[in-house]
């Protein structure tokens, strides 16, 4: 994620998903060693930073895969539903049915992700597909080659 498109997100966050948002300033705050009444009195921009440095560690994996899932199925249930469904995925209102659910044929797969990317807000649709890709019950190499 740029810089810009994470200050974006993290205003989103803050706006659309206090719960979230929360999430991530917190282990922003513990990551570092600050105080979190500290980091939220920085600028959005500097919250950013620390947040992409953050959830990009290999040690922070779960904590983001949390907040992202957060995001989307408490924010986002309807695109992530869309998503799940262009993908053949079995899900209930976004939960998914199986633990690790199988990877559609290269060309379903193919087809499914650039109709699902072309629709409105096209930079949500590629983080979602890219956080559903990264979560650890996912094993989809041909999804992660398409992003």
């Amino acid at each position: 994620m740029t810089p810009e498109a994470a200050e974006r997100f993290l205003e989103e966050l803050v706006e659309e998903g206090p719960t979230a948002a929360a999430l991530v300033l917190n282990a922003v705050a513990e990551a570092f060693r600050l105080r979190p009444q500290f980091l939220r009195r920085q600028p959005r921009a500097r919250q950013a930073q620390w947040m992409r440095q953050t959830l990009g560690r290999t040690s922070s994996a779960s904590v983001a895969e949390e907040i992202l899932a957060s995001y989307f199925l408490d924010h986002h249930a309807d695109l992530l539903i869309e998503c799940l469904d262009a993908l053949g995925v079995e899900h209930e209102e976004g939960q998914l049915k199986q633990d690790k659910p199988p990877c559609p044929d290269k060309k379903a797969l193919t087809k499914a992700v650039k109709g699902f990317v072309k629709g409105d807000h096209p930079e949500r649709r590629k983080l979602l597909l890219a956080s559903f890709a990264a979560q650890s019950a996912i094993d989809w190499p041909d999804l992660e080659a398409l992003l």
